[in-house]
């Protein structure tokens, strides 16, 4: 199978400190991987190095050119209006596609401090996507928006994916988040895959699916909270 992202022994430390630890990884075109561990374990930093905002001590990594980012804070730049932070160098008419992709047609000439917190996420997504990237870097996109929006952001991502495949990569640390949304979840523990669940539950795609819940459970356990498992 070939691959969007190919990963071997990567390693990363920052002082003495050793953050990933001869990890391995690989993501397919077209999928969507959901990154789940708790704070310092190395999420941020595995995106940043996909990204190309930091390099590796060791290993390999292989990742495509065309690859875009968005990260939890939204980074429009406020002197400029949506359609010139979603175009960059592009032309007004491919901005307007992105932003009626991403329900914000009637946008275009808005400053980014009249847009609330989903509304200026949106923008950011069609930012990432206006060019068609084949890899799709999300850092906790979702993490500042309130449960309302978080929902219909879900529901919009997923969308956007399904309609541009690109390969993405989703750092989170909402496990319910990972499930709802990748094809596959993959949890880092102490700087290293600890466990990879294919999220397949043959059914509906939500929290009332018994298999929702099972993956879940699995998930934290691996995660060493287990006691938090039993108690939802």
């Amino acid at each position: 199978m070939s691959t969007a992202v190919r990963v071997r022994a990567l390693t990363k430390s920052f002082g003495p400190r050793t953050v990933l630890s001869g990890l391995d990884l690989d993501i397919a075109p077209g999928e969507f991987v959901a990154l789940i561990g708790e704070s310092g374990c190395g999420k941020t930093t595995l995106l940043r190095l996909l990204a190309g905002l930091d390099t590796p001590d060791g290993g390999d990594l292989e990742a495509p050119p065309e690859r875009m980012v968005v990260f939890q804070e939204h980074r429009l730049l406020p002197w400029r209006r949506v359609w010139q932070n979603v175009a960059v160098g592009l032309p007004r008419e491919a901005a307007a596609r992105a932003l009626t992709e991403v329900g914000l047609a009637g946008h275009l000439d808005a400053w980014p401090v009249t847009l609330s917190g989903g509304e200026a996420q949106r923008v950011a997504l069609a930012r990432a996507l206006v060019r068609e990237p084949r890899l799709l870097l999300l850092d906790e996109p979702f993490a500042a928006l309130d449960a309302l929006t978080r929902i219909k952001m879900h529901a919009l991502v997923r969308q956007l994916v399904a309609a541009h495949r690109p390969a993405v990569l989703l750092v989170t640390h909402d496990v319910d988040e990972a499930i709802l949304l990748a094809d596959r979840v993959v949890a880092l523990r102490s700087g290293r895959l600890a466990a990879e669940h294919r999220v397949d539950f043959g059914g509906e795609r939500s929290r009332r699916n018994p298999a929702f819940d099972e993956l879940r459970h699995r998930l934290l356990a691996e995660l060493g909270v287990a006691e938090l498992a039993e108690t939802r």
